[in-house]
């Protein structure tokens, strides 16, 4: 937990590669069983003000690929992510497909409206991510243990 807490502090580090690192780490422990559902709901809100409000792309990159780790273990409420949505028209591609994997991983048809938009991007590749985050809100979904 002591990891956890050092690298949620530095997300707010000045120092960019901090910040990205800090996000790289919680990725690292979202990706494992180590937390818990509320924890993760803690650090994964985190990770969404840091991609929405991050400057640097490499580290909003980070942010988003975290998040998205996230998914592995943990049923997230569309609640907790769904702030990404107003940050999305100003993503690139790359951000784009993590965000969009994000909304279709929560499997909450609420998110389908928002992933819609998306279909009509001019960029092929992101209305090729909007189709699969569309289609994985009605996916089955597999077992996820958690506590």
């Amino acid at each position: 937990m002591k990891d956890m807490f050092a690298a949620l502090d530095a997300l707010t580090d000045r120092d960019p590669n901090r910040r990205d690192v800090a996000a790289a780490v919680l990725g690292d422990l979202l990706r494992g069983t180590a937390l818990d559902t509320d924890t993760a709901c803690l650090v994964v809100g985190r990770l969404v003000s840091l991609a929405i409000i991050e400057p640097e792309t490499k580290v909003r990159e980070s942010a988003l690929n975290s998040i998205s780790e996230a998914f592995n273990h943990h049923r997230l409420p569309l609640d907790l992510v769904e702030p990404l949505v107003n940050a999305m028209p100003t993503m690139e591609h790359e951000l784009l497909e993590y965000a969009l994997y994000v909304l279709g991983a929560t499997h909450d048809l609420r998110a389908r409206p928002l992933i819609e938009s998306f279909l009509h991007h001019p960029d092929p590749r992101v209305r090729k991510d909007a189709r699969l985050a569309a289609a994985e809100i009605t996916a089955p979904k597999g077992p996820i243990h958690n506590s």
